[in-house]
């Protein structure tokens, strides 16, 4: 099984294998990953858009990610199962604890918070409570409506040195790794030199971090309605879907008729 104390030491400049993480959200999808081999199964709050058709991340609650956990707990034997503490749940220290605790209890090996130095306290709080965590650097998803979109990070210098700022302050505090989430391909590079834990990055390219995370659905092709610039398609599932679909309406109506 992959736990948090062997990920940390996962630095492809040590000669470590790079992590392969995607995001799960229910039993069998959780079985498959692992099945496969998938180092990290992240349930996150992407699910709010994936599978239950929001907008963005800010309307999923506590309760729809312990369901989700307890699936994809199920699901997994050999795999570190990562949870995200959804938006308005860590905003103490003691409701950091609180939330990390419940994700643990429903299945979570580890948990993942999004902020740097603003969020150290909580960070600090969840470490110091027994619960591993990994950080979320670079675009932050709950922040979506006060930046107005999502935007690429580290395009300056001002936000180049803040991001290796806060991706310090997270080693500091006793992260097992971090997430860089669409920051540009240099700046990713520099934060995963800079630091001892690893860097697993989505949409900062393809050489400039410790592994790569990808949303399943992105993966597989089974949300055809978004697909971002930086997705990695392996699979059609949603055309075979409605193939079946309309095969079996066509079998019906024949058997019917």
């Amino acid at each position: 099984m992959i736990t948090a104390e062997h990920l940390k030491t996962r630095k492809v400049a040590n000669g470590k294998a790079p992590v392969s993480a995607l995001t799960a959200y229910d039993y069998p999808t959780a079985r498959l990953l692992d099945e496969a081999g998938v180092d990290v199964l992240l349930v996150g709050d992407s699910l709010g858009m994936v599978v239950l058709g929001y907008p963005d991340t800010t309307h999923v609650t506590l309760d729809q990610m312990l369901h989700h956990i307890s699936a994809v707990a199920r699901g997994s034997q050999k795999a570190l199962i990562l949870g995200d503490l959804p938006i308005n749940t860590y905003n103490s220290p003691v409701q950091a604890v609180e939330t990390a605790q419940a994700l643990v209890a429903a299945g979570a090996h580890a948990v993942k918070l999004e902020g740097g130095r603003d969020k150290e306290a909580e960070i600090r709080a969840i470490i110091d409570a027994g619960i591993p965590m990994i950080g979320h650097l670079g675009m932050l998803p709950q922040s979506v409506k006060e930046e107005g979109g999502y935007k690429k990070k580290g395009k300056t210098e001002e936000q180049s040195a803040a991001l290796i700022d806060a991706a310090q302050c997270l080693e500091d505090a006793g992260c097992c790794g971090i997430i860089l989430e669409s920051v540009i391909p240099k700046v990713a590079k520099k934060i995963t030199e800079a630091i001892s834990i690893p860097t697993i990055g989505i949409g900062c390219g393809r050489t400039s971090c410790d592994g790569e995370v990808a949303v399943i659905t992105d993966l597989i092709g089974s949300y055809p309605w978004f697909v971002p610039p930086f997705a990695m398609p392996r699979a059609d599932v949603a055309t075979d879907i409605k193939r079946a679909a309309e095969e079996y309406i066509r079998f019906v109506g024949k058997k019917l008729s």
